[in-house]
């Protein structure tokens, strides 16, 4: 793997790849000493030009696990708050002695136009672009997802793919790279993925994803998900009203606690009792309740976790791509 862009780069070898490879960073993980020197004199560089928390500081505590050097790049009091391309920025980085760069960007397509520029030899990961995808965030869910399918099966995580899974994603799929990521890697993988949005917060063409489209939450509700992903709502995406008011989106599409309570008790399609998950960070009494954010059934701090095991697997991988074989 020379880059990770886009989960659609990810075929189903390529992805469990990732995954059982994740699982053996897992293992480093819960050891008292968290450390490998699989990445040893290599030079990680987290390129950011939005804010993040969980995505910098996860891949930040990833790259230093493998024992590489860690440069960590605010576009706020950098050079290109005075004009400075990108071009001239990652080749700066490089020139410093980058070998990978995670790169998170407000516009759509800049980790590709990176990765096949040809203006840096370092690999590429992309860390979200704009609207477009977030491939490490995808991989950490279906991770977290695979991990409980392997433990409800009693049987190893290895190997296993999602079939049979049936996940439902649910709230503002136009400004999401989070949704996109994961529809195209759920599909991948084999889980049924069903879409549950208002009609105005669905991407134009998504006719042709991967997935099925309800504009009734409790209907997707009713269908026995295993897992439900509630979505942020991006208030700093919407230049307009995309509904009528916050009430009005919790009454219909929020993650309530009247539809908590139903969720608990109802069975999964292969889980015993269905997961919640979200991306972080929650809008609480907005898209989820309290009783659903606090829930051990809410799997969001276990996605923190296990992204720090996923990125590493996905720094490891990428910078020893011409390496004999990829174990740990």
């Amino acid at each position: 793997m020379r880059h990770l862009l886009s989960t659609l780069d990810l075929d189903r070898i390529d992805a469990l790849s990732v995954l059982d490879t994740a699982g053996q960073m897992a293992a480093v993980n819960g050891r008292e000493v968290k450390k490998l020197p699989a990445l040893r004199g290599r030079t990680v560089v987290n390129l950011f030009f939005e804010d993040s928390t969980r995505t910098r500081i996860s891949f930040e505590a990833a790259a230093k696990r493998l024992s590489a050097d860690v440069i960590n790049f605010s576009a706020k009091g950098s050079s290109v708050s005075k004009g400075e391309s990108l071009k001239d920025t990652v080749q700066t980085l490089e020139a410093i002695g980058a070998d990978a760069i995670v790169m998170r960007h407000w516009s759509s397509g800049a980790a590709q136009q990176l990765a096949e520029s040809g203006w840096i030899k370092a690999g590429v990961v992309n860390a979200g672009d704009g609207t477009h995808e977030h491939p490490t965030q995808a991989l950490l869910d279906a991770y977290t997802l695979r991990e409980h399918l392997a433990k409800e099966r009693g049987v190893p995580a290895a190997g296993l793919d999602l079939t049979g899974m049936r996940v439902v994603i649910v709230g503002d799929i136009l400004h999401s790279r989070v949704a996109r990521s994961n529809v195209w890697l759920l599909d991948t993988l084999g889980a049924e993925v069903i879409v549950a949005a208002p009609p105005t917060l669905l991407p134009v063409g998504i006719e042709a994803w991967p997935c099925r489209v309800t504009y009734a939450l409790d209907e997707a509700l009713a269908e026995g998900p295993d897992a439900v992903m509630m979505l942020r709502v991006q208030v700093e995406r919407m230049g307009g009203a995309f509904f009528p008011s916050a009430g009005e989106y919790t009454r219909s599409w929020g993650l309530t606690a009247d539809r908590f309570a139903r969720l608990n008790a109802a069975s999964g399609r292969v889980l015993g009792t269905p997961l919640v998950m979200h991306p972080g960070p929650m809008n609480r009494g907005l898209e989820i309740c309290d009783a659903a954010a606090d829930s051990p059934r809410n799997t969001a701090l276990e996605q923190v976790a296990n992204g720090v095991s996923v990125r590493m697997a996905v720094l490891h991988l990428i910078l020893n791509h011409d390496a004999e074989g990829t174990q740990p």
